[in-house]
């Protein structure tokens, strides 16, 4: 399905690594495991909990990096609710994240984007303008717009622009259409007005004579 120009917010964090992120801690088996980012999997609804952690099975280092990435995953999934509610019906699908896996073995979202359609609506520069103030404002929703949003904002006012200069010549336009349209009717408007005027003398002369000869 096309749905014209798609803009993508993207969070643009730079690839998530809490300090001490590189790791090899020993599972039951005796294998290493490693931290590791996702690149965009299916979008998973697990928000993590400390509730679920047992500070017993992880060293310290590990349990500051899986309070980091918890941070992180929060801000993150905050800043891109942001931007789906402020954009409304002009979003495209829901969040997209990339993920890092922490020592708990979970998934943590630590970067994010969010499509939205940014094309002007075809022949109607005022709903162009209102479609553009809507993108601008769900670009600039979260607490901490990223560079990203901020480069979606300036587009759209730029296209906002476009269509109040468009609007702005339509209605020129049309204003000029109507004059040329008054100066072409006024003759025969003012003709129409001379007949009317002679027919209401005229019966006024008759009525007149009939009174004066009766």
């Amino acid at each position: 399905m096309s749905i014209g120009q798609i803009t993508r917010y993207a969070a643009d964090y730079a690839p998530y690594r809490a300090e001490g992120a590189h790791y090899n801690r020993p599972n039951n088996s005796g294998a290493a495991d490693s931290g590791s980012i996702a690149a965009r999997p299916p979008q998973d609804e697990y928000i993590p909990s400390s509730d679920n952690i047992l500070a017993q099975d992880f060293t310290l280092e590990e349990l500051q990096i899986i309070s980091n990435l918890q941070t992180r995953d929060r801000e993150v999934r905050a800043h891109e609710q942001a931007h789906i509610s402020a954009g409304g019906a002009h979003i495209r699908g829901g969040a997209s994240y990339e993920y890092q896996v922490g020592p708990d073995k979970k998934r943590y979202a630590v970067g994010g984007e969010v499509s939205i359609d940014t094309s002007p609506v075809r022949d109607d520069p005022q709903a162009t303008i209102a479609k553009m103030q809507t993108v601008r404002a769900a670009a600039l929703a979260p607490a901490s717009p990223s560079g990203q949003d901020r480069a979606v904002a300036a587009a759209a006012s730029q296209a906002e622009a476009r269509a109040h200069a468009e609007l702005s010549e339509k209605r020129a336009a049309e204003t000029q259409g109507n004059q040329n349209g008054g100066s072409q009717n006024a003759a025969p408007r003012i003709f129409a007005d001379a007949i009317a005027a002679y027919t209401i003398n005229a019966n006024s002369y008759t009525a007149r004579i009939i009174q004066a000869v009766g």
